[in-house]
């Protein structure tokens, strides 16, 4: 079973940056799509971002597009999310997740607050 491995989040001020990463246990990992995803307080989880098994192929949430960008390094079995300009209302709990395999990571708090 692979296994993902999550890391970065942490409490920024509004404006600032983070970056997010996911591991994966195993190279199956780069045979998959990717997925990022928040769950704010009281909300359903969301989708954020997703990218393409090889990485060359991305989507987002409309409203985040142009602040957030998703990446992947194969060889390093580890995805990416790099989120700039954050707004309070970033602040949730973010997963990455091969969702296709119910695999999750275990998920990293993101606060925006000054």
């Amino acid at each position: 079973q692979v296994q993902l491995v999550q890391s970065g989040g942490g409490l920024v001020q509004p404006g600032g940056s983070l970056r997010l990463s996911c591991v994966a246990s195993s190279s199956f990992f780069r045979s998959a799509i990717l997925d990022w995803y928040r769950q704010a307080p009281g909300e359903q989880r969301a989708l954020v971002a997703t990218i393409s098994s090889g990485g060359s192929s991305t989507n987002y949430a409309d409203s985040l597009k142009g602040r957030f960008a998703v990446s992947r390094d194969n060889a390093k079995n580890t995805a990416y999310l790099q989120m700039n300009d954050l707004k309070p209302e970033d602040t949730a709990v973010y997963y990455c997740s091969l969702s296709a395999y119910n695999i999750w990571g275990q998920g990293t708090q993101v606060t925006v607050s000054s």
